[in-house]
Protein backbone atom coordinates (compact mmCIF):
# COMPACT_ATOMS: atom_id res chain seq x y z
CA UNK A 1 0.00 0.00 0.00
CA UNK A 2 1.40 3.45 -0.87
CA UNK A 3 0.82 6.51 1.40
CA UNK A 4 0.95 10.57 0.31
CA UNK A 5 -0.87 11.52 -1.86
CA UNK A 6 0.66 14.05 -4.66
CA UNK A 7 -0.99 14.68 -8.55
CA UNK A 8 1.54 12.83 -10.49
CA UNK A 9 3.47 14.42 -12.94
CA UNK A 10 4.09 13.25 -16.58
CA UNK A 11 7.49 11.57 -14.93
CA UNK A 12 6.17 10.06 -12.26
CA UNK A 13 3.56 8.26 -14.58
CA UNK A 14 6.55 7.35 -16.34
CA UNK A 15 8.23 5.65 -13.83
CA UNK A 16 5.14 4.26 -12.75
CA UNK A 17 4.93 2.66 -15.93
CA UNK A 18 8.89 1.52 -16.00
CA UNK A 19 8.41 0.30 -12.48
CA UNK A 20 5.47 -2.33 -13.99
CA UNK A 21 7.09 -3.29 -16.44
CA UNK A 22 10.40 -3.78 -13.99
CA UNK A 23 8.01 -5.96 -12.02
CA UNK A 24 7.53 -8.57 -14.63
CA UNK A 25 5.44 -11.33 -14.17
CA UNK A 26 5.61 -10.75 -9.95
CA UNK A 27 3.09 -8.33 -10.43
CA UNK A 28 -0.30 -10.38 -10.06
CA UNK A 29 -2.41 -7.14 -9.54
CA UNK A 30 -1.17 -3.39 -10.48
CA UNK A 31 -3.91 -2.25 -7.88
CA UNK A 32 -5.60 1.00 -9.07
CA UNK A 33 -5.62 4.82 -6.71
CA UNK A 34 -7.65 5.60 -3.99
CA UNK A 35 -10.49 8.47 -3.56
CA UNK A 36 -12.17 9.76 -0.87
CA UNK A 37 -13.12 6.58 2.28
CA UNK A 38 -14.14 6.50 5.77
CA UNK A 39 -12.59 4.96 8.84
CA UNK A 40 -14.81 3.45 11.56
CA UNK A 41 -14.04 2.95 14.99
CA UNK A 42 -15.74 1.79 18.52
CA UNK A 43 -15.21 5.99 18.66
CA UNK A 44 -17.46 6.84 15.49
CA UNK A 45 -16.33 7.14 12.02
CA UNK A 46 -14.18 9.88 10.31
CA UNK A 47 -13.95 11.00 6.82
CA UNK A 48 -10.69 10.01 5.01
CA UNK A 49 -9.51 12.01 1.92
CA UNK A 50 -6.42 12.31 -0.23
CA UNK A 51 -5.77 15.54 1.79
CA UNK A 52 -5.93 13.77 5.16
CA UNK A 53 -2.16 12.91 6.80
CA UNK A 54 -0.65 10.25 5.27
CA UNK A 55 -3.27 9.26 3.16
CA UNK A 56 -3.86 5.66 1.38
CA UNK A 57 -3.76 6.27 -1.93
CA UNK A 58 -3.38 2.90 -3.82
CA UNK A 59 -2.32 -0.89 -3.74
CA UNK A 60 -0.83 -3.42 -5.95
CA UNK A 61 -0.56 -7.02 -5.05
CA UNK A 62 2.76 -9.09 -5.73
CA UNK A 63 3.86 -12.54 -5.92
CA UNK A 64 7.11 -13.28 -4.18
CA UNK A 65 8.24 -16.14 -2.09
CA UNK A 66 8.87 -14.54 0.93
CA UNK A 67 8.41 -10.73 2.76
CA UNK A 68 12.21 -10.12 2.18
CA UNK A 69 12.02 -11.01 -1.58
CA UNK A 70 8.57 -8.55 -1.80
CA UNK A 71 10.77 -5.85 0.00
CA UNK A 72 13.35 -5.85 -2.65
CA UNK A 73 10.58 -5.66 -5.57
CA UNK A 74 9.50 -2.33 -4.11
CA UNK A 75 12.65 -0.97 -3.24
CA UNK A 76 12.95 1.31 -6.75
CA UNK A 77 8.77 1.69 -6.77
CA UNK A 78 8.29 5.48 -7.45
CA UNK A 79 6.62 5.58 -3.76
CA UNK A 80 5.49 9.36 -2.88
CA UNK A 81 5.78 8.78 0.93
CA UNK A 82 6.36 5.46 2.31
CA UNK A 83 5.18 1.75 1.18
CA UNK A 84 3.05 -0.77 3.68
CA UNK A 85 4.37 -4.47 2.74
CA UNK A 86 2.03 -7.36 4.16
CA UNK A 87 2.23 -10.92 3.41
CA UNK A 88 -1.17 -12.86 3.09
CA UNK A 89 -1.37 -15.87 4.66
CA UNK A 90 -2.60 -18.96 3.70
CA UNK A 91 -5.96 -20.27 5.19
Amino acid sequence: MTYGFVPPRDEVQQAWGQWFKSAGPRLVDPGSPFGRGIELTKDGRTELTLQSASPLVGYCMLNADSLEEAESLVRDMPIIESVHVYEAESM
